[in-house]
């Protein structure tokens, strides 16, 4: 478990790895492909852009895809979660959004129906916003 407690401040996960290095490395990579593609166009610094703009396309789908499937056990956990707090919305569950699933995991046991109510009341769809509304922080460290 993280040393520091997890907030509104500093809920986001950053891999220096991937976040960073390796994509600094892929903009480089590209950068170079395209200059020599410009000063040398030969079919192997062809194929050599076809790759960096592949490894690119590799990067996005690498995040993309495990994103989603948290996503979805979120949209599961937190649905199984509201309709055991507030079995009175659960006929409005199917309303909620991915980004207020999102938003709402964060919400303590104790103000979560309050909550959700108050999304789906004033239809507000912004992560940020609602996640600005929690008061009693609940961590999630296991995130993608």
């Amino acid at each position: 478990m993280p040393v520091k407690p997890q907030d509104l401040a500093n809920h986001r996960r950053t891999v220096p790895l991937f976040h960073v290095v390796l994509l600094t490395m892929l903009v480089l990579y590209l950068a170079w492909t395209v200059r020599h593609v410009i000063l040398l166009p030969s079919a192997q610094h062809w194929v050599d852009l076809m790759m960096a703009l592949a490894y690119g396309i590799l990067f996005v789908y690498a995040r993309r895809f495990p994103l989603t499937v948290q996503d979805r056990v979120i949209r599961l956990e937190e649905t199984l979660r509201l309709q055991r707090l507030a079995p009175d919305l659960a006929p409005r569950l199917a309303e909620v959004t991915r980004d207020q699933w999102i938003a709402l995991r964060f919400a303590g046991d104790e103000e979560l129906p309050a909550l959700a109510r108050r999304v789906l009341d004033e239809r507000l769809t912004d992560r940020d916003a609602i996640k600005r509304l929690i008061r009693q922080w609940r961590p999630d460290y296991l995130r993608v």
